[in-house]
């Protein structure tokens, strides 16, 4: 897959995932997928996301900075949300916080196989005077 055209169905991606659109998930998440290091297939995948939706219902994904290197997709997303009750171990109970995921997929035939993510959970502490 050419670099535009990764970038393009990342970007969908994260569009689709704005609009909670979970039944089309698997246009761009494989049957297989994993999430660090844990195999997760794309059912799993969706019930993460589920949770996250519940727990966050102002939930979205900005893209901070995005970097291609086909089959690889960098990406730093910001999120500026407000978790209803205990997010990542900590209670922000309704606190709006802002934080960032430092974020690596790589795609195999064209939809997402590994995903290894890191939360930037230093900071919603901070904001939260832990």
């Amino acid at each position: 897959m050419e670099k535009a055209e990764l970038e393009m169905l990342y970007r969908a991606y994260i569009e689709c995932l704005n609009r909670r659109d979970l039944p089309a998930l698997g246009q761009f998440v494989g049957e297989d997928a994993h999430h660090n290091g844990r195999p997760f297939g794309l059912p799993g995948y969706r019930s993460m996301l589920e949770g996250d939706y519940d727990s966050i219902p102002d939930l979205r994904f900005h893209i901070a900075t995005l970097v291609c290197d086909p089959p690889v997709i960098a990406a730093r997303l910001q999120f500026h949300c407000t978790p209803k009750g205990t997010f990542l171990g900590l209670p922000v109970n309704g606190q709006k916080v802002s934080f960032v995921e430092n974020v690596f997929y790589e795609f195999r035939d064209g939809k997402i196989w590994q995903v290894w993510s890191v939360i930037d959970k230093m900071a919603i502490e901070a904001q939260l005077g832990s």
